[in-house]
């Protein structure tokens, strides 16, 4: 992972070295010192730079640095080797030795801007970095945003670098800065300053990608904005920012590669963290869950006026509209939830015994049930229905008057009347009914036809 994060600035800053460092040449002039400028010791340094060189194996490479550094400690390109220890110790993925060799560097020459940018970039690969890590690690980052205006002067850019290529690169330079800042004040618990980077980053650069020669992913600096946000709410007890820190998980689980996300396999920890998250804020909502996917993929920030209700919320809006839109249901459910508690009886004699409720029949305050039973069968005074759920009986109607006919199980009633009793367990509650307080009873009584007397004709 590291050559590919690092490899486009790298490269780059390393040409810049080059050139601001031309080396001596071989033979004669090297041997004697005819050539001006930094000079080798003798012919045996020259030959054991000129294997590094050639050296690809990183391990090895950084082997022979060292030897060098052990054979000519006082070599006329001490600042050369330096940098060189420690981009063979990153590419060796050694993330602890480009910060030990980093340090010496830098001791040997502050300027050292590939230098700064290795140690920001390898601090963050530290498996559990010390204090003294993170204090390198931010003087690194520090040392990049303080010096970066000088590195990449246009009067510095090596020729065989194009404009763009260069411009690209100061970014990708500031962008590892502000994340490396960032990071650090995560592992310090400054979530205020790792807040303020992570969302620098995300200005700079919304959909950032390794794959496209950046230092990091988008979706990796969304995840750690999202939790810098919700230690802040947590801490400072602000549950109305949970909505920014999900969006930002959002972000993490949902950005597609070409936009700065993670490939399937290390995406899958977010999506997993995200969908948890988010049904445990907001509860199970598949729709709004995928419209904020969607937002999380066009914007780097919540947009102006956005926000998600959380469960609580959202469940008294529903409690609320569902009232509205079926006001005599939500009397029902009302009603069972006081009858069903401790003081039921309390409850029933004082608010429902002897009061008709809960409205005129026919009305939008009418019960609406669905017929279970009727006793007896035919001209029943004696109904029982389902109210709440349509299949569990739960009412249970007097008639004062037979209604006509019969009625199969399923019809669908309206009625309202006088609550006489109730039961807790199972719940029922049972009405004296007029029978013109019954609407949608199917029955009907079949009239009776006389024959007339065959001589009346």
């Amino acid at each position: 992972m590291l050559d590919r994060v690092s490899k486009a600035f790298v490269t780059t800053a390393v040409a810049a070295v080059m050139v601001l460092l031309p080396l001596p040449g071989q033979g004669q002039e090297a041997q004697t010192g005819a050539q001006s400028g930094p000079q080798w010791k003798d012919r045996a340094e020259y030959d054991l730079y000129q294997a590094i060189t050639k050296e690809q194996d990183p391990v090895k490479r950084l082997a022979l640095l060292n030897s060098w550094k052990e054979k000519y400690p006082t070599s006329a390109f001490v600042q050369l080797r330096n940098t060189a220890i420690v981009q063979a110790s990153a590419q060796a993925r050694q993330p602890d030795k480009v910060m030990s060799n980093g340090a010496e560097a830098l001791q040997a020459n502050p300027q050292d801007f590939t230098v700064m940018y290795l140690m920001a970039l390898n601090v963050q690969l530290l498996p559990k970095p010390t204090a003294d890590d993170l204090a390198l690690g931010e003087k690194a980052a520090n040392g990049i945003l303080s010096n970066e205006s000088s590195f990449f002067d246009p009067s510095k850019k090596p020729a065989s670098t194009s404009e763009t290529a260069w411009t690209q690169a100061k970014s990708q330079a500031e962008v590892l800065a502000h994340t490396t800042l960032g990071w650090i004040s995560l592992q310090k618990k400054d979530d205020e300053t790792a807040e303020k980077e992570f969302t620098k980053v995300l200005q700079l650069a919304p959909n950032s990608s390794t794959a496209a020669g950046w230092p990091v992913d988008s979706a990796q600096v969304s995840s750690w904005l999202g939790t810098a946000i919700a230690h802040e709410a947590i801490q400072q007890k602000k549950p109305e920012r949970y909505p920014e820190a999900l969006f930002q998980f959002a972000r993490a689980a949902s950005l597609e590669p070409a936009q700065g996300g993670l490939p399937a396999a290390a995406r899958q920890p977010f999506e997993t963290y995200f969908v948890n998250a988010f049904n445990r804020y907001h509860g199970q909502d598949p729709t709004e869950l995928a419209k904020l996917r969607d937002l999380v993929k066009a914007n780097a920030f919540p947009p102006q006026g956005w926000t998600l209700d959380d469960v609580n919320t959202r469940n008294a809006k529903h409690e609320e509209e569902f009232k509205k839109q079926n006001p005599a249901l939500a009397l029902w459910m009302n009603l069972k939830t006081e009858l069903s508690g401790d003081g039921g009886q309390q409850y029933f004699d004082a608010n429902m015994k002897g009061s008709e409720v809960p409205g005129g029949a026919g009305g939008a305050q009418s019960f609406k049930g669905k017929l279970i039973s009727s006793k007896p069968a035919l001209h029943p005074k004696e109904l029982v229905l389902s109210v709440g759920d349509g299949t569990t009986p739960d009412a249970t109607l007097h008639l004062d008057t037979a209604l006509p006919g019969k009625a199969d199980p399923g019809a669908e009633l309206e009625f309202s009347g006088v609550p006489t009793a109730f039961n807790k367990d199972p719940f029922s509650i049972t009405f004296d009914v007029e029978k013109k307080n019954v609407t949608g009873w199917p029955g009907k009584d079949t009239p009776v036809h006389h024959a007339r007397k065959k001589s009346d004709q």
